[in-house]
């Protein structure tokens, strides 16, 4: 296992993404015929994250695994989806402003994306420099050949939200 970023992040709108040379990820393309909410993988070579918090500062590591890592039960919102990189590969913030580059190879992926603390994130809004840490993401790596999407565990409200708004 590799991490690729292990950092706190910038979200904006409780979005951030991970683009492989597309520009403009849009939220119903993203989400186009799919369960979950959290995790929009229905365009090639875009993730479409969403997190609790609206803007601010978020706990983010991305981890690159060799073969499907052991599921970590503590986390509160658990989705699985696939995806493929179609160039270079970045977890970007909002509107471009920055991002973290990410070694990942053109090749079939399946991508685990967990969460905790989105409620009470969702709540807050917004976060302050000065603030302690709401909400922390996990967003895991590894080759798979292409499957459905899946939520393997959901817990709170702004979840259930977004996965009921998912594939509409």
């Amino acid at each position: 296992m590799r991490t690729l970023v292990d950092e706190e992040v910038p979200v904006h709108y409780g979005q951030i993404y991970v683009e492989s040379e597309v520009e403009d990820a849009d939220l119903d393309a993203c989400f186009a015929e799919q369960s979950n909410g959290l995790c929009g993988a229905a365009e090639p070579g875009i993730l479409f994250l969403i997190t609790g918090l609206h803007t601010g500062d978020v706990g983010f590591t991305i981890e690159l695994h060799d073969q499907a890592p052991p599921l970590d039960e503590t986390w509160e919102e658990i989705v699985e989806a696939s995806y493929r990189p179609v160039g270079d590969v970045a977890l970007v913030f909002w509107s471009g402003d920055d991002a973290r580059s990410l070694d990942l190879r053109e090749i079939d992926y399946r991508v685990r994306y967990c969460a905790v603390g989105m409620d009470a994130a969702r709540e807050q809004d917004t976060r302050m420099d000065d603030e302690p840490l709401v909400d922390r993401y996990l967003l895991q790596f590894w080759p798979a050949p292409p499957g459905p999407d899946r939520i393997l565990k959901q817990t709170s409200e702004i979840a259930d939200y977004w996965h009921g708004a998912a594939g509409i």
